[in-house]
């Protein structure tokens, strides 16, 4: 989540209408609608078609205020947005958020913008219909957090190496073992990948809240009972996307 290094100390009517573009690997536009949902929360914000983004039909929002979210799951439907299940009992970076775009490793911000989803991991077992990607975490698997390495934001195991084998300092990475609490269940926030930049941060997770329930370094965590809800209801084929901001 960013840099090991701070991990460890765990680890927001008709008038209202928006129209922004939102840097996303690449370039593609969002548009935010006032459309609101049963209950009276605001619907996500319309995703302008995108190849790119496989058309999601699937959506998590985090709308955060200081270092507190509500993290929302919402559905495509025939009639449209609808909720199917949120909190309000999240957690975001120490630092809160900042721009995806210009967001430096280390600095324990969550980062703003639409990100896919696409796999899970996690030191205890995917729940029971998980049908999202789901790597169940070894001692020998580390995140690369090194920003001199090739491998820079991806999983690696310490035998294929091309990392410094330390959560120490400024080439430090995550030993996803050391974190039973928070990494348990897991979903990887397709943030600063394909291609990954040297420095922007690495290992930006939407997983478990800590013993603490305190701010993280940069991921976005939620109660465990709702982590393993999210991993029920992911469904890869409905190209699921995350919105943070």
């Amino acid at each position: 989540m960013s840099h090991a290094s701070h991990h460890r100390h765990h680890r927001l009517g008709m008038r209202s209408v928006l129209a922004g573009a939102v840097a996303l690997l690449g370039a593609v536009a969002l548009l935010v609608s006032p459309a609101v949902a049963a209950g009276g929360r605001t619907a996500p914000p319309h995703l302008a078609a995108s190849a790119r983004l496989g058309n999601p039909r699937q959506v998590i929002t985090v709308h955060a205020q200081g270092t507190y979210a509500t993290v929302t799951a919402w559905q495509l439907s025939p009639v449209g947005w609808q909720q199917v299940f949120a909190t309000s009992a999240a957690r975001i970076g120490a630092h809160g958020l900042t721009n995806g775009a210009t967001r430096k490793q280390g600095t324990l911000t969550t980062p703003t913008g639409v990100y896919t989803i696409t796999q899970g991991f996690g030191n205890g077992p995917a729940p029971r219909e998980t049908r999202m990607p789901y790597h169940r975490v070894t001692p020998d698997d580390w995140w690369v957090e090194d920003p001199q390495s090739p491998y820079y934001n991806s999983m690696r195991t310490a035998r294929q190496g091309g990392f410094p084998l330390t959560e120490a300092g400024d080439r430090g990475s995550e030993h996803l073992v050391n974190y039973p609490v928070q990494y348990d269940n897991a979903l990887v926030i397709d943030f600063n990948m394909h291609p990954a930049v040297p420095g922007r941060g690495a290992g930006i997770f939407l997983h478990d809240l800590s013993v603490s329930a305190g701010p993280t370094a940069g991921c976005v965590a939620v109660p465990a009972s709702v982590m393993r809800h999210f991993l029920q209801w992911l469904d890869p084929s409905a190209h699921p996307v995350i919105i943070i901001g």
